[in-house]
């Protein structure tokens, strides 16, 4: 007969364990999976982490969630596959406990702490190479800035010596999922505001003076250092509170920020409290979500697709190492040549951001008689030219991603409208109607994605979207002069 499991205490963590189970051996598989599977489905549906044990109380696995009951039932229901390696853990497991947190993010963290402490057998093993991703914070920059690499000791390989900005870094990790982690730092922008972008900021650099932020600015995700829009002084407190934040928990830090931002108040700093005032209730709505009931531009909501899934899944389509941010698309509309126009729209994580959207009347040229321009060729390299002049001038950053709506042709009078400028984008595709290829910069071949892949569900959205505005603008020009208006 088997031992007795160890008795099950809350641990100094505040771990809660599931009712004591029955001794080890004295029920049959598929009893022990339905009695994990009830405890499971009792569990608080709330964010947190799960704790895999065997009789003896060893912890066996640990994983996040951002529903528990949801997360952790998923085991031991019968229909459950969980590949080899997990399915010979599930023939030891005996009991879970489990830790709620407030949010993914956190679980996330507290997950690679675990994981790093307790060492479980089934987890992958968290060591120092570069399996696993980091968090970097530089030091050594006015402008701290905040990444993910797998580079821990940011030694480049080519020469042997250490990339700057990683001489001094702080550096967490390594954690067990790079997408969590990656959502994870996008989610902390939102409070603490701080970079991600590769700029060489100095402070006092005249350059900084002329050089217009980049959209994460527009959308209050950044402090824009880049045009020093925010001191060195004020910008270091927010990665100061970033960098305690993610050694601490949110209520302690909670506490810290609003007896902060009282002293600040009674100091008559009133900014400064004012800046506090708004991280904390960033803070607080954290593991809000959003969804299709929040009505994001109805008129792309056809044909619905998760943002988050579909700048991923583009991504990895392209073959891009950094995460999509931003995406613009351009397309071109007239009638025969009269009233010709381009349209510029903007998707921000994969949601439309109207506030960036632009349209431009065709100037440059007239090919037929009556002032008509009838070239999209031409028409396009105009529209890419006027919009990206500052950006090849190295006086803001492109987006991740330009769209052309089109196909080969499109894309070559958009290349060649960038080959006159110094600086030249990451990324430009097109997208041709028919067959819904995807042609992209400097490739011979254009991409064939399947028709329900997130990511060309995607760039369909941001073509048709660049359609549907173009279209709008031309439509006004032409009742403005057929009405005389």
């Amino acid at each position: 007969m088997p031992d007795d499991p160890d008795p099950i205490h809350l641990d100094e963590e505040g771990f809660q364990p599931a009712d004591a189970p029955p001794a080890w051996g004295t029920e049959t598989r598929a009893a022990r999976l339905a009695r994990l599977l009830k405890a499971a489905r009792d569990l608080p549906p709330v964010p947190g982490v799960y704790l895999m044990k065997d009789h003896r109380g060893v912890v066996l696995y640990v994983g996040k969630a951002a529903n528990l009951p949801d997360r952790v039932a998923s085991y031991f229901v019968p229909s459950a596959d969980l590949g080899p390696k997990k399915s010979r853990m599930l023939a030891e497991v005996h009991v879970f406990d489990f830790l709620a947190t407030d949010s993914e993010w956190e679980a996330l963290l507290t997950e690679n702490r675990l994981i790093k402490d307790i060492r479980p057998a089934y987890n992958e093993r968290l060591v120092d190479d570069k399996s696993f991703p980091y968090l970097v914070v530089t030091r050594n920059e006015d402008y701290p800035r905040v990444f993910v690499t797998r580079n821990p000791t940011g030694v480049n390989e080519k020469t042997g010596e250490q990339f700057p900005e990683m001489r001094n870094a702080r550096i967490f990790g390594p954690f067990a999922n790079a997408g969590a982690l990656r959502e994870a730092v996008q989610t902390l922008q939102r409070v603490f505001k701080y970079r991600t972008c590769k700029l060489d900021i100095a402070e006092g650099d005249p350059k900084n003076r002329y050089f217009r932020p980049c959209l994460l600015a527009s959308i209050g995700q950044c402090t824009a250092p880049c045009n020093e829009s925010i001191s060195v002084t004020a910008y270091g407190r927010d990665i100061d509170r970033f960098v305690k934040f993610l050694g601490t928990k949110r209520s302690a830090m909670l506490r810290e920020m609003r007896t902060e931002m009282e002293d600040a108040s009674k100091n008559l700093e009133f900014e400064r409290a004012a800046g506090l005032r708004d991280q904390i209730r960033a803070i607080e709505k954290l593991s809000d979500r959003g969804s299709r009931s929040d009505q994001w531009q109805p008129e792309t909501e056809i044909g619905y697709i998760d943002p988050k899934k579909g700048t991923a899944a583009l991504q990895k389509a392209l073959g891009m190492e950094r995460p999509i941010r931003c995406v613009e698309g351009f397309d071109i509309a007239h009638l025969q040549g009269g009233e010709t126009v381009g349209s510029k729209v903007c998707f921000i994580d994969g949601k439309p951001f109207k506030d960036e959207y632009r349209r431009y009347r065709i100037k440059s040229f007239t090919n037929l008689p009556g002032g008509r321009a009838n070239d999209d060729y031409a028409a396009l390299a105009e529209v890419v030219s006027r919009r990206y002049r500052e950006a090849g001038a190295g006086h803001e950053l492109y987006p991740d991603v330009i769209l052309i709506d089109g196909g080969l042709g499109q894309l070559h009078a958009a290349l060649e409208a960038f080959d006159t400028l110094d600086t030249k984008p990451p990324m430009v595709i097109s997208i041709a109607k028919k067959e819904e290829l995807v042609y992209v910069q400097r490739e011979k071949e254009p991409i064939r994605l399947s028709r329900n892949n997130a990511g060309l569900r995607l760039l369909q959205q941001v073509r048709d979207e660049a359609h549907r505005f173009a279209q709008h603008y031309h439509h006004i020009l032409r009742r403005k002069k057929t009405l005389g208006e």
